[in-house]
């Protein structure tokens, strides 16, 4: 991986997202050091209100579209170090397809100090290139002038014909190369949105967090080597005690979004049942991987954690020091941290066996629990970095493809067809009864 070997075979391409995270001053990947200068330009031309929209007036709010990769990563960032945004201009996130996400978002803006960053590899991701074009002509309507989306939108693409025909000026167009996956894609161009929120300083500091678990990961001995423990024990979850799923559970309110985000990594990538020697898989590859942030959980599926069938391994992840020094900041961060601890207490202990019945709590239950020090930029790369190397070395045991997603990239194709029917007569019999009904349905 670290080589640039090509270890996703169906693609035929390199999996080199950690290229993206060397040091500057090291990093012989020229494309990569010349791409975050052309970012810091751009963020410091917003920033300083250097950036003028059609009107002549400064940039004050940044929508991302984008989903999936293109969206989970960037905006759990931009949640996760809110207390580093330098609060310039406010980044919001769009990535679902229902109107109702790019309407509510936009109803709260104005046409003429907005600037939209498209964040799509292939430029024609459906959700991603509709939500587009209704920003477009938002921009168009207010300015009663096509070029004026040259003063609105950027993309970050690896199809720059399909942006430009969009109407994006070259200059304004980012490079992201095949060897980027989109579920590894925040630590490239697609993290602008990131570098806008919080700026290039602490965009940088990400990408060192990242970097330094790489070197952990790849000149530390197994037995202490953070990723390949984790990786193996959810092989022996899974592969010895039948687990089906396990929880990943972030004491942190600015890590809500951590679920969403490792869901993505883990199930994307995971989800195969044909080896690279494309055999039929002999184990089960994989797990359902869902959570929220705590202690919202402890009132909601910690009752089925501790005294239901399912044994369900835990990922705790919790900061030792609270973001304000403040005696009340202190003292309800105490008590967060206690919740958790108790929490992973109770799931390997159990409840006294003088209990009734109705109380008992078998325990042994396995979690883990990643204590850092702070929420820092630092920090969180490191964290996602862990999760991405632990997700690979499950592939490598497994010997299944990490790296790519036939299932996603199949039900996109199914849905294009299927749009066929709402506006044609002619493909009613292509698609199974139920289906037909469904469509049909909807017409009537």
């Amino acid at each position: 991986m670290f080589t640039g070997g090509m270890i996703n075979p169906t693609e035929k391409r390199a999996a080199l997202h950690t290229a993206l995270r060397i040091p500057e001053k090291e990093n012989t990947h020229t494309e990569v050091t010349d791409c975050l200068n052309k970012m810091e330009s751009f963020v410091g031309k917003i920033h300083s209100g250097e950036w003028k929209g059609h009107s002549g007036r400064r940039i004050t709010d940044i929508v991302s579209l984008g989903i999936g990769g293109s969206d989970l990563g960037p905006s759990l960032i931009c949640d996760a170090l809110n207390d580093y945004a330098l609060n310039i201009v406010t980044v919001h996130f769009v990535s679902n397809i229902d109107p109702s996400h790019l309407d509510d978002t936009l109803k709260n803006l104005n046409p003429k100090t907005t600037l939209f960053v498209v964040a799509s590899k292939s430029f024609t991701t459906l959700e991603t290139q509709q939500n587009a074009l209704v920003a477009k002509e938002w921009i168009i309507a207010s300015a009663k002038c096509d070029t004026a989306i040259q003063e609105h939108f950027i993309a970050i693409t690896t199809n720059s014909i399909a942006a430009k025909e969009f109407g994006i000026n070259e200059e304004n167009l980012y490079p992201i190369w095949d060897w980027v996956g989109g579920r590894y894609s925040l630590w490239s161009a697609i993290g602008i949105s990131i570098a806008l929120s919080i700026g290039m300083t602490h965009f940088r500091d990400l990408l060192s967090g990242a970097h330094s678990m790489d070197t952990h990961f790849r000149s530390t001995a197994f037995d202490k080597n953070m990723p390949v423990i984790m990786a193996l024990l959810t092989i022996w979850y899974t592969g010895f005690l039948g687990t089906r799923s396990s929880a990943l559970v972030p004491y942190s309110y600015r890590l809500q979004k951590l679920p969403a985000y490792a869901q993505q990594l883990y199930m994307e990538s995971l989800g195969k049942s044909i080896t690279k020697d494309d055999q039929p898989v002999a184990t089960r590859t994989g797990e359902v991987l869902w959570g929220t942030s705590g202690t919202n959980g402890q009132h909601s599926y910690f009752q089925f954690l501790h005294q239901g069938t399912e044994l369900i391994p835990v990922d705790f992840i919790a900061f030792a020091e609270p973001k304000i020094n403040s005696p009340s900041a202190k003292k309800r961060h105490q008590h967060l941290l206690c919740n958790c601890f108790s929490q992973s207490h109770v799931l390997m202990k159990g409840a006294p066996k003088n209990e009734l019945r109705h109380k008992a709590i078998r325990g042994n239950k396995p979690s883990n629990t990643l204590l850092i020090r702070k929420l820092s930029p630092h920090n969180i790369g490191t964290l996602l970095a862990l999760y991405e190397h632990k997700t690979f070395v499950q592939s490598v045991v497994w010997n299944i493809n990490a790296f790519d997603q036939w299932g996603v990239e199949f039900g996109k194709a199914m849905s294009e067809q299927l749009f066929d029917t709402f506006t044609s007569t002619n493909n009613k019999d292509k698609f199974d009864p139920s289906t037909q009904h469904l469509t049909k349905f909807v017409q009537k």
